[in-house]
Formats: C-alpha cells, sequence, structure tokens
C-alpha cells in the first residue's frame, strides 16, 4: 500500500511538473510572439544571397556537401495555408560532386520550389513536377522559420528549460520533425535544433541559426543572416537583404500535382532484360536462371516500392538477389532502404560501401520506413572497380566511371551479349534530333573515353534518365 501511494504520488508530481513546464513554455512563446510578431504574420517574403551546399551530392562518400554561389535567394511563406515557395539561382563553387547545377564555369541553375499542405512540387517555367521525395524537407523548412517554429511550438506540446538565459523551447509534429528552439531574453529565435526523416540518411540532424534580427517595418522582427547545416556540414550561408510582410502569395496546387502518383512503365531492352521508367529517375530489370538483378532503386521509398511491385509482376516466380546502386548521390540511392527491405543484398561501390553500412544503421524513427518496418538489417557489397555477376548465360559487367568529376566510384553496367550499357548521370539524353551543343559536356566526353578504355562495343545506352538511345547519340553529343 505504502508504495502504491509513493507511485501514485511521484506520478502526480511528475504530470504537475510536466504541466508547470508547458505553461513556462507558453509564456516564453508568447513573449517572443509579441517580440518578433510572429502572430501577426500571415504571409512573409524575404529575399538575399550567399553561399550554400548541394545535400547529399557529395563527391566522396561521406565527405562535404559540393559548395554553391547563391546569387538570388527568395522565400515566401504563408502560415494559414501551409505554404511555401523558394526560388534561387545557383553555380557550383567547386569542380566536383553531383547535382543538377551545371559544370563549374559553365552557367547557373535556376530552381523554383514549392509546397502547400501536404503537396511537394517544382516549377521548370510554366510546367508544375511533383517532389513528394522533397515534402518532408519543405514542412520542415516551413515550421522552423524564424516566426514558424514560434507559431508551430504554440500549437504544440512544447515544454521548456533554461540554459542560462536562453530558454530551450522542445516540441514534435508527430511523423514530420522534432525541434528544439533556444530563445534569448528579448524574445528572438537564437537557434533551432531539429530532426526529420530522411530517405537514406534516416532520421536527420538539422542546424539553423538566426542572427542580426531587426525591425524590418510594421512591429515585424527578422533576422539579417540566416545560417544551416544539414547532418553536420553547412547548405546555407544567406545575408538577407529584403522583407515584406503579408504581401499577396498565391500557392494554389497544379491539378498535375494533386493528382500525382508514382507509375512505372516498362518497355523489354532485350528478353529478360527490362527499362523500368515513368519517372524522373529509371531502373534496369535483368534476370538470372534462378533470381534477379535491378539496377538502381532512386529517390524514395515511394519510387522503390512502385518499381518493386514492377519486378514482381514481370517475374513473380524469381527472387531479387541484388540491387546495383550506380552512386551515392542521394536522388539514385534513396530507394535503397525499401530495396534492402525485401532482403536484397546492396550492390554498392567499395568506397561508399563503409559509408552505407554506417548510415543504414540510423533508422527513419521519426516516421518508420520500409527498412524500419521490416526488421532487417541492410546487407551490402562493394564492387572495387570490376564486378562480374553471371549465371553461365547472363553475364553483367559493374565498371568504375574513371576520372568523372560527377561522383568517386561512379559505376555503370554493361551487358556485353545484349550490348547495353546502363549509365547514370554521365549522360542523360535531350530530345530527339537535338543538335549537339557547340561545346561538348565534360561528362559526356569522359563517359565515351571510359567506353573506350574497356573496350566496349555498346549498341545502346539504357540511361537512369530520359530514353533509350544508341550509342551513336552519346557519341554525337560528345563530338567524339
Amino acid at each position: 500500500m505504502q508504495r502504491r501511494v509513493l507511485l501514485s504520488t511521484f506520478a502526480a508530481s511528475s504530470l504537475l511538473v510536466a504541466c508547470a513546464y508547458r505553461r513556462d513554455a507558453q509564456a516564453v512563446l508568447r513573449q517572443a510572439d509579441q517580440a518578433t510578431g510572429a502572430s501577426r504574420v500571415n504571409t512573409l517574403r524575404y529575399a538575399g544571397a550567399g553561399t550554400g551546399a548541394t545535400f547529399g551530392q557529395a563527391y566522396v562518400p561521406g565527405n562535404t556537401w559540393p559548395r554553391i554561389n547563391v546569387t538570388a535567394y527568395t522565400r515566401w511563406v504563408d502560415y494559414p495555408n501551409a505554404a511555401l515557395r523558394e526560388d534561387s539561382v545557383r553555380s557550383r563553387a567547386e569542380p566536383t560532386g553531383g547535382g543538377a547545377i551545371p559544370l563549374m564555369g559553365t552557367g547557373e541553375q535556376r530552381v523554383s520550389a514549392w509546397l502547400r499542405g501536404t503537396q511537394a512540387w517544382n516549377m521548370a517555367g510554366p510546367a508544375a513536377a511533383a517532389a513528394p521525395v522533397a515534402l518532408d524537407g519543405r514542412i520542415h523548412d516551413l515550421w522552423t522559420t524564424p516566426h514558424g517554429v514560434i507559431r508551430a511550438a504554440m500549437r504544440h506540446a512544447a515544454t521548456m528549460h533554461s540554459e542560462g538565459s536562453l530558454s530551450v523551447v522542445s516540441f514534435a509534429e508527430p511523423g514530420r520533425y522534432r525541434a528544439t528552439a533556444w530563445i534569448d531574453a528579448s524574445g528572438h529565435v537564437q537557434r533551432v535544433d531539429s530532426v526529420m526523416p530522411h530517405p537514406v540518411t534516416g532520421d536527420t540532424t538539422v542546424s539553423t541559426t538566426y542572427s542580426g534580427w531587426r525591425d524590418w517595418g510594421g512591429g515585424v522582427r527578422f533576422p539579417a543572416r540566416i545560417v544551416q547545416a544539414m547532418g553536420g556540414t553547412q547548405v546555407l550561408d544567406l545575408n538577407v537583404s529584403e522583407v515584406e510582410v503579408n504581401g499577396a502569395f498565391a500557392s494554389d496546387v497544379p491539378a498535375t500535382v494533386a493528382a500525382f502518383a508514382e507509375r512505372v512503365e516498362s518497355h523489354a531492352a532485350a528478353p529478360g532484360v527490362w527499362h523500368i521508367a515513368g519517372g524522373s529517375h529509371n531502373s534496369v530489370l535483368v534476370e538470372f536462371a534462378d533470381h534477379l538483378m535491378l539496377i538502381e532503386s532512386p529517390l524514395y521509398d515511394g519510387r522503390a516500392q512502385a518499381v518493386l511491385a514492377e519486378v514482381r509482376r514481370l517475374v513473380p516466380a524469381k527472387p531479387l538477389r541484388y540491387v546495383v546502386n550506380s552512386h551515392h548521390h542521394f536522388d539514385h540511392s534513396g530507394g535503397l532502404r525499401a530495396a534492402a527491405a525485401t532482403g536484397a543484398t546492396l550492390v554498392v561501390s567499395e568506397p561508399a560501401r563503409a559509408w552505407f553500412e554506417q548510415t543504414f544503421a540510423t533508422p527513419n524513427a521519426i516516421r518508420p520506413d520500409a527498412l524500419r518496418q521490416s526488421g532487417r538489417r541492410a546487407a551490402v557489397t562493394g564492387v572495387d572497380g570490376h564486378r562480374t555477376f553471371s549465371d553461365g548465360t547472363r553475364t553483367v559487367h559493374v565498371h568504375f566511371i574513371e576520372g568523372s568529376p560527377h561522383a568517386q566510384g561512379f559505376m555503370m553496367a554493361w551487358l556485353p551479349r545484349e550490348r547495353l550499357l546502363v549509365e547514370a548521370d554521365a549522360y542523360t539524353p535531350g530530345p530527339p534530333n537535338q543538335p549537339p551543343p557547340a561545346t561538348p559536356n565534360a561528362l559526356h566526353v569522359n563517359l565515351v573515353s571510359n567506353v573506350q578504355r574497356l573496350g566496349l562495343d555498346v549498341d545502346r545506352i539504357l540511361p537512369l534518365h530520359g530514353r533509350v538511345v544508341p550509342f551513336s547519340e552519346l557519341r554525337t553529343a560528345a563530338r567524339m
């Protein structure tokens, strides 16, 4: 009886402490709201320039992300509609690494990224393309903005403790992210540390610092500098030059985005070989006597599951034994966790093997993914320059693409009997009958050089972006 009384007393005391922490957190948040004008902000636009890095596109697995120049940056937020738009102009600041930014010294990239509710998309001119892989990141970015984090913490069961003169407020949006905000005595958010799910790195840490708070007009305060790191490496250092409060911002979800669903389109490239397309990233299925090999499982669980369902439909009687990864960049490795959940062995470059093993040991616990739900541990094997897979009838050679500025351990697959080459990013075919560029792309030239080095007699390319093309199209593009 005495023990039950003690336990009941302890539970009641703990509940009272938790309630006190919540009350203290709400008091701090009300002060921050009053100091910054957060609740008076419905829409906000801020602009500036600075530097950054391309997350997930490291040249060497596990190294820092490739540095970029951000010559123009504008972000709109709309808190009542949970909407965001981010436009930027970016160019490379170092010659190696991946991403869609043109090679060093050859141009810049313009990006327009959007969010409303649970829909994410990108705009390329007037065309909208659904971007479900970016959804978690954009929701996170909206609600960890200086005003967004105050508003989000106020509507969730935030708790608080003190660290010196700073109030440390923590909260979570289940299935989306966890966040902790450091708020100074003036009510300004100094830093937000957060964790969000990611298809490659699992629960991923983000740290965003805000400094130089000032009044930009209308009684609303906003920082003049924003610095953000993801996975321990800096991705943005922005100097803010403009802030506009409660201006017009339209964020209607395009009909094509609202209707989006992952789809696959399979085409037989040869008996027992299928090119699986239907989205921005492709895969290739190869049938052996008693098992299957899938070359590339890209993007995220949603795309991977659609591709894996197509694999089962095409060859239902054989197990998927191997999934080959062309390289470690996140858009090409985002479906590997889902592939590992099936029990398949992941075939990666030897330079990336240890990094993948360590990375996949971090689970997606905020929102459990296929690997987490399966209870399996990813099985990973490496390729050190070259590896052959054969059953005596079908042969697949996996070779490094040597000397490419795109990635270390960059791999292509060669099917000698079918004379088929499978590659990603080294060459993405353009529209049919497009004239060759005035100056050949260095990645194209490098790919042709590697084919020549290995003495491969290629008939067709099965690209992991774009349409199947004869090898002659690459030669024309490379002017070789």
